[in-house]
């Protein structure tokens, strides 16, 4: 009996520990244009500058249509931060004009995590951004959030710059 309870234990331990992906590196030597600079770097946390994403208007790397901006978060976080409320204002402004029509937010992740995992903090990014939204007056009830983890990457190559551009909610207007 105590060996059965001893083999369980450390099969289960071998499986759990098997799953894991390591998290990518984010020291300033790789291409780190997502980076406002250097001493930003905390843990496993980055500061983004929006202007890197395109959120400023023309920018080419905005994957939000009809008018809005994309929402870029840190390595693992669902928390909207401060350089980013400049996009959400305009994303407010957006929704405004929409006339009531419903507005599809769609939450996103960078490739590092399970695809569970993924899918619930791509769903916990796009509630960041509805509750941010609903709380500067626009109608919850006009807005569908859905989560594609890790599955619709915009930039594929292995940069700190490219995973920061995956980490991201689009907005979109419902057809």
């Amino acid at each position: 009996m105590k060996k059965i309870i001893i083999t369980t234990a450390a099969l289960s331990l071998l499986l759990f520990t098997g799953c894991s992906q390591n998290a990518p590196d984010l020291d300033s030597k790789g291409s780190s244009s997502n980076i406002s600079d250097a001493s930003a770097l905390t843990g496993d946390t980055v500061s983004i500058n929006e202007n890197a994403y395109g959120n400023e208007s023309g920018g080419q790397n905005n994957s939000s249509a009809d008018g809005f901006q994309s929402v870029y978060f840190d390595f693992g976080d669902y928390g909207i931060a401060s350089d980013m409320e400049n996009a959400l204002s305009k994303n407010v402004n957006v929704a405004s004009s929409a006339g009531g029509r419903r507005i599809k937010i769609e939450g996103n992740c960078d490739e590092f995590g399970t695809d569970e995992y993924n899918y619930a903090l791509g769903l916990k990014r796009a509630k960041s951004v509805k509750d941010s939204m609903s709380s500067q007056g626009i109608n919850t009830s006009n807005m569908v959030m859905v989560s594609f983890g890790e599955s619709n990457p915009v930039c594929s190559s292995p940069t700190d710059s490219c995973y920061g551009k995956n980490r991201r909610v689009d907005l979109r207007l419902v057809k």
